[in-house]
């Protein structure tokens, strides 16, 4: 019986017969794992984005777990009053008290904390420099300017800024993929007519229509999304337009019209099906954009409602406490990172996609 040898350098034949059977998205999925860049880069984000989903079991000021005279408490999903642990006041427990941590030390008692036992408002008011202070064993990447832990709001930032980026792309590419789904598809008056409502509604001016709306409305995370989502879809959909141009003039697509297929059907499992290479491959990309408005915005003061931990406004206490270089230098850090990450990841996913690479 022969043995092949496993070493053996396969033909191009060989290799493009392997391929036979395997779906179109599996084979762009192996393309992106071979892209070592990409890969890694797609993990280390879904990593971060987990670890700030359980923000409140790495970093918080409540324990996790406290024995207290032979009974269990869970501080982190319940208040209790100074009272119940020896206090005079029937104020919630400030848990970075000393006589508060002597308690818990003391005969047999004992309190689980996060590694960092800082949230994201919490000001230690027992501190013994001032503020803003430089790394330390108590704040191990120092505090801003209110005296908040740097580490905590920047795991809270990075968790404001992924989520607001994930939801403005959602709305983006569902607003931008119905658009152009519309165009590209009916094409002729209907495409005209919206070709200059886009020309018309993009020439409005954003920034003064979000320094109007934030004079007038509370500052919100909500207002933010629904006014930067009326602006987010429209170069999407320039290129979902050109996919369904092109798409629609296709054999399979007069085939659908010729047996009778609806046009609702035609476009959503026949075209769109067909045309999500540029919107898979611009989510990253408009990730990345989202997080730069919404950091550019919280930097001008613009942005979310005072007190939410933000990467902006930790920017701005760089600008204006430039002798506190650790939170201008972690702030960037965390920011560049992110970008980065998507940028990879962008890149990886285009190279994908691209029907050229594929056949090389």
């Amino acid at each position: 019986m022969l043995v092949s040898n496993s070493t053996e350098t396969l033909t191009p034949q060989a290799l493009a017969a392997t391929e036979i059977g395997v779906s179109p998205a599996r084979r762009a999925w192996r393309r992106f794992a071979d892209n070592r860049l990409g890969r890694w880069s797609l993990w280390l984000f879904l990593a971060l984005v987990l670890l700030s989903l359980g923000a409140e079991l790495i970093s918080n000021d409540r324990p996790l777990l406290v024995r207290y005279q032979g009974q269990l408490y869970t501080p982190l999903w319940q208040d209790y009053p100074e009272t119940t642990f020896g206090g005079d006041f029937e104020t919630p427990t400030d848990y970075l008290d000393p006589f508060i941590q002597q308690q818990l030390q003391q005969n047999g008692n004992w309190a689980l904390f996060a590694p960092n036992r800082y949230g994201a408002d919490t000001i230690n008011y027992f501190a013994t420099q001032p503020n803003p202070a430089p790394p330390s064993r108590a704040n191990w990447l120092g505090t801003d300017e209110r005296g908040r832990d740097m580490l905590a709001q920047l795991l809270y930032g990075f968790r404001v800024s992924a989520w607001f980026a994930l939801a403005l792309t959602a709305v983006g590419v569902v607003l931008g993929v119905l658009a152009g789904a519309v165009q590209g598809f009916f094409g002729g008056k209907t495409d005209l007519a919206f070709q200059r409502l886009i020309e018309i509604w993009g020439s409005m001016p954003e920034l003064y229509l979000l320094i109007i709306f934030s004079a007038v409305l509370a500052p919100s995370i909500g207002l933010l999304l629904v006014l930067l989502s009326l602006f987010g879809w429209m170069g999407l959909s320039d290129y979902v337009r050109a996919e369904f141009l092109r798409n629609r003039q296709l054999d399979y697509v007069k085939a659908a019209r010729a047996l009778g297929v609806s046009n609702g059907a035609i476009i959503w499992r026949h075209i769109l099906p067909n045309s999500l290479t540029p919107v898979v491959t611009f989510l990253p990309f408009r990730m990345s954009a989202a997080i730069l408005a919404l950091t550019s915005l919280d930097f001008l003061g613009l942005g979310v409602p005072p007190g939410t931990p933000s990467l902006g406004e930790l920017l701005a206490q760089g600008k204006n406490n430039v002798d506190a270089w650790w939170i201008s230098l972690s702030t960037f850090g965390v920011l560049v990172l992110t970008l980065l990450l998507l940028t990879f990841m962008g890149d990886a996913l285009r190279d994908a996609l691209d029907p050229r690479k594929a056949q090389a």
